[in-house]
């Protein structure tokens, strides 16, 4: 373990096998850091936060501080972290609230770059990327492998499904179908994250048929519940189009993103 002479570490705080905290950090009395966490420099760690292990935070970041949420009343809420994130240069995690389940929950292997914000009571999987200046209001949720373009903004309770992409300085107010493209001022359905399915590795048949259950749930008769019920059944042997349906028949707090034509 290596701690800086100007760091602060309060006493009660808890450090795992070789975590390493730089010049001028500061941690609180009920944080977690795992194994080899490294504090870069100037990162303040407060509240009740866990670290997973391997997290790297760069200088001037902000993680576990009060909640931007006027309601907050010093509530005993939490901020989880995964294991090998990277929380670079002024991003800003805040943990729960009591009206959200008292947790901000990040998953392993996520990236924030510069200036990213995750608010309260947020839920992220594993893999995601918020580019810099990307933003999400409370409550939001992002699924695995998501990556969110640089100076967007996620409206309190959006759902932002498994490897969806969102373009730069999006305004998201909508939920983003699993493997859905969106951008714009207000976001609209731009079709499907084809660059990601690619990447991932996800074969020629499985594209078509992800685009096929896409023009069913998107296009011809019916409500969207309707025609994502019929899709539902049309590809129940295909997971990724399951994975869609899934999602656009759960409850949720918001409408969809769709494509401008529909």
């Amino acid at each position: 373990m290596r701690i800086h002479p100007t760091a602060i570490v309060e006493d009660g705080a808890r450090l795992g096998e070789n975590v390493r905290i730089g010049p001028y950090c500061v941690v609180g009395a009920e944080v977690e850091l795992g194994p080899d966490v490294e504090l870069i420099s100037h990162v303040a760690v407060a509240g009740r936060t866990r670290i997973g292990a391997g997290t790297r935070v760069w200088p001037f970041a902000s993680v576990g501080h009060q909640p931007q949420d006027l309601k907050y009343a010093g509530e005993p809420s939490r901020l989880e972290i995964g294991r090998d994130c990277m929380i670079r240069e002024h991003a800003t995690l805040n943990p729960g609230t009591s009206g959200g389940g008292m947790l901000t929950q990040v998953g392993d292997r996520c990236l924030f770059m510069m200036g990213s914000h995750v608010g309260h009571d947020c839920r992220i999987g594993n893999n995601v990327i918020l580019a810099n200046n990307a933003t999400l209001a409370g409550h939001v949720e992002v699924g695995d492998f998501a990556f969110l373009g640089g100076l967007c903004a996620v409206h309190q309770f959006v759902r932002i499904g498994t490897q969806a992409m969102v373009g730069g300085m999006s305004g998201v107010e909508k939920d983003v179908i699993p493997f859905g493209s969106v951008i714009g001022n207000r976001a609209e359905l731009g079709g499907l994250n084809l660059v990601g399915l690619k990447r991932r590795g996800f074969d020629r048949e499985t594209i078509h048929a992800i685009r096929a259950g896409y023009r069913v749930i998107f296009s011809g008769e019916g409500s969207l519940t309707e025609r994502a019920t019929r899709a539902a059944e049309e590809f129940a042997d295909i997971a990724p189009v399951r994975l869609i349906t899934d999602f656009i028949l759960a409850d949720s707090a918001r409408s969809f993103c769709t494509p401008r034509e529909v």
